[in-house]
């Protein structure tokens, strides 16, 4: 830590706030070159928590933190806060198994109020701790942090709509960096990158400030004045404080004193403040200043030469991306839609190759899909590019809005079972169980890429709601078949053995095949979760003792439970062993760690077999 004089001294905020204000410049420079060093060793989201850095600082040396709560939305941004609040030295086992949680979690900090992973949900999580701490009557603040990408979200909204009618003293904070993850989109965000991109408006106010200041008697003369600048210059600032909240900004995130001076000010002020600070995601590195998009979540580099490694493997996101660009150029009627997660769903060349097919809504996920079933309506073709874990947010619209209606949406559900890094908040557990349930929705589990594109062109042909649901990472590399429509419904045996049949459901088929080999049993890949191929499950159980199911998902509810659900209608003794994900938030680790732990490696499926094989002959 000798190239960190001052960082080496901090560790809690009280030892921040015993520093003097002069001294802050140089803290932000070394936390700003410990974050990058220890983040090139062990991967993470980086330029987000580059450009937060002056933020963290100004916040833990003005608030009495952990007695005043401070939120962040989402957690990207809050690697800085994490190396402020003692946990420094564990920084290089972030997002690894037994390490630093990727986010902020509430079981590894007093510090960490909120629990996050997903965004928009620090205003409303910081609404009920601010109304709690009012009835606690002890003066304990309330500050949430939030994003200008995040703040697109419908319940960003909802939660400032409740907050300025209660009145309730709370402070949040606009992190404006122009960024979600990818690029903001919206008429929220063009206001912002519009209005603010000139310096009018902040050089008005700032000589307003200073002309008028220190002549009391015309305080409420300012006041008026000031809100007429802002709804003159600044249409933003007039709807915040049309929802109730003061609102004041937008200032310089980078200028530590600014802030300081300005969070001082708003935390003796009564009532919702809203304060919007300006900020460059990627701060103080070059590479992540100018490719904040390709510097959110890195991987192991060398932060000298700025460079990432690239995978010469295909990823599953972009097998899916290189179809949605095939079949535009075939169908004009096809529309690709993405809750602001154009990148990590392979979406790059499809929105620069056929614009006018592409909507990004933003972080958005409900409306993702309501708008993807009124294109449908219009006679369209939608398909909505989301992942397993952000699809949950929009369970009711997929029910009430696409499968009601039987609509042909298409649902291309990225990272779905084990995601690894990012840990509980975002693994892809749940989407087979919150899905099996919804009558006229098609769901398809690929077992490889090849099966991957032909289960999409069957999804999109085949006329009603269908949802294919491939993992995280990189392909396997077996041959591309050209498209063709699969017989709905239809399973097919890879392998022909005796006593043990293994059905399949997804990517877990090269360790199934392994198994199968081994204790010589029947290997099915299912392909289909709904409808199920109930002929062949029946036929497989006449002729064999144990009937094994295999899924990278809860097993409660999930592909082994229709299965089940099919044995149990017909009068069948046949055995069934369900395989999956176990009644817990699975924690993070690499894809290979977790599936190890859970024993869905081929050594850990062959051990559960033949462990229940060995109780039921006790039995």
């Amino acid at each position: 830590m000798e190239k960190y004089p001052l960082l080496s001294l901090i560790n809690s905020p009280d030892d921040l706030r015993l520093l003097n204000k002069d001294q802050l410049p140089q803290l932000c420079n070394e936390l700003r070159g410990y974050l990058l060093e220890s983040v090139s060793q062990s991967s993470g989201h980086l330029a987000s928590g580059l450009g937060t850095v002056e933020l963290t600082v100004a916040l833990h040396y003005v608030f009495n933190t952990p007695f005043d709560q401070l939120i962040w939305d989402v957690g990207h941004q809050a690697y800085p806060h994490k190396i402020l609040t003692g946990r420094r030295d564990k920084m290089s086992t972030i997002r690894q198994k037994d390490g630093l949680h990727p986010f902020p979690w509430r079981d590894e900090s007093e510090f960490d109020v909120l629990s996050v992973g997903h965004s928009s949900t620090s205003i409303s999580a910081g609404l009920g701790i601010a109304v709690a701490a009012e009835k606690e009557n002890a003066g304990r603040k309330t500050v949430c942090v939030i994003g200008d990408g995040a703040i697109t979200a419908g319940m960003a909204f909802e939660a400032l709509n409740h907050a300025g009618a209660l009145h309730t003293d709370m402070l949040v904070i606009l992190n404006d960096n122009e960024m979600s993850i990818s690029e903001n989109v919206g008429a929220l965000n063009n206001y912002l990158a519009r209005l603010f991109s000139g310096s009018f408006y902040s050089t008005l106010r700032e000589g307003g400030k200073k002309i008028l200041s220190g002549v009391p008697p015309i305080k409420e003369f300012v006041k008026k004045t000031e809100e007429h600048v802002k709804g003159f210059v600044s249409p933003i600032g007039t709807m915040f404080e049309e929802l109730g909240f003061n609102y004041i900004g937008p200032i310089d995130g980078h200028n530590v004193d600014e802030l300081i001076s300005t969070l001082k000010n708003m935390s003796s002020l009564k009532g919702p403040q809203f304060l919007h600070i300006k900020t460059k995601k990627g701060k103080g590195y070059a590479p992540a200043e100018q490719d904040p998009i390709g510097f959110h979540g890195v991987p192991k580099f060398d932060p000298t030469s700025g460079k990432l490694p690239k995978s010469t493997t295909p990823t599953y996101s972009q097998i899916f991306g290189n179809w949605l660009c095939e079949m535009a150029e075939q169908d004009p009627k096809l529309i690709g839609i993405t809750p602001a997660m154009r990148e990590g769903s392979g979406m790059v060349e499809f929105s620069n190759r056929f614009p006018q097919q592409y909507f990004d809504v933003a972080i958005a996920e409900q409306h993702a899909v309501t708008f993807a079933a009124g294109l449908a309506i219009a006679g369209f073709k939608p398909v909505v590019a989301i992942y397993s874990t952000f699809l949950q947010r929009a369970y009711d619209q997929v029910i009430h809005d696409v499968a009601i209606q039987n609509l042909p949406v298409l649902f291309a559900i990225d990272r779905a079972g084990v995601v690894g890094a990012d840990g509980q908040t975002h693994q892809g557990a749940f989407d087979i169980s919150f899905m099996r349930c919804i009558p006229n929705l098609v769901i398809m589990t690929p077992s490889d890429e090849n099966e991957c594109r032909q289960m999409l062109y069957t999804g999109y042909q085949c006329g009603k709601p269908a949802a294919v649901r491939y993992p995280r990472g990189n392909a396997i590399g077996v041959k591309l078949e050209p498209l063709a429509i699969l017989p709905l419904g239809k399973g097919k045996i890879v392998r022909q053995g005796k006593n043990i049949a293994i059905l399949n459901f997804g990517t877990l088929l090269a360790n199934a095949k392994t198994v199968a080999e081994n204790l010589n049993a029947t290997l099915v890949d299912m392909r289909f979760v709904k409808p199920i191929d109930e002929a062949l499950i029946l036929q497989l159980a006449e002729n064999h003792s144990l009937l094994v199911t295999l899924e990278e998902n809860a097993i409660q509810g999930g592909a082994g439970s229709a299965v089940a659900e099919v044995l149990n209608s017909q009068p069948k003794t046949t055995a069934l062993l369900q395989l999956g994900l176990p009644d817990f938030f699975i924690p993070q680790g690499t894809q290979q760690e977790i599936l190890a732990d859970l024993k869905l490696d081929a050594q850990g499926i062959e051990e559960q077999i033949t462990t229940f094989l060995q109780k039921s002959k006790k039995i």
